[in-house]
C-alpha cells in the first residue's frame, strides 16, 4: 500500500489539527481500524476511517483508495484526532455508526 496526499493540504491540516498526515498513515497498520463509505466527490469515493496509532491516540482519517496499476494507494484529505462518538464506533467495531 502507498501513501499520498497534497503537501499545501498536509501543512495546513496540521496547522488546524495537529495531526501529521505521515502519522495518520499508522491508522491503516491498525488491524481494528473501521473504515467506511462518506460520499461521492467530483466522481471520487471519499472513506472515512477510525484507527489507533501508537498504543493511546485514535484518529479520524478522510481518504480515498485509489488502485494504480494493482497497486492500492491511499490519498488523505484530512485527518485529527476522533471524537466520542467515533471512538465509541471504533471500540466496538461498528462501522456504519460514526459520522
Amino acid at each position: 500500500m502507498r501513501f499520498e496526499w497534497d503537501e499545501e493540504k498536509a501543512k495546513a491540516n496540521l496547522a488546524k489539527h495537529g495531526v501529521a498526515f505521515d502519522v495518520a498513515m499508522q491508522v491503516f497498520d491498525d488491524p481494528r481500524a473501521v473504515a467506511t463509505f462518506d460520499r461521492i466527490v467530483d466522481r471520487e469515493e471519499r472513506w472515512r476511517t477510525v484507527g489507533r496509532v501508537g498504543t493511546a491516540t485514535i484518529l479520524f482519517v478522510a481518504h480515498t483508495w485509489l488502485d494504480e496499476d494493482g497497486e492500492i494507494c491511499v490519498r488523505i484529505i484530512s485527518a485529527r484526532q476522533a471524537d466520542k462518538m467515533e471512538i465509541r464506533a471504533y471500540e466496538r467495531g461498528d462501522e456504519g455508526h460514526f459520522r
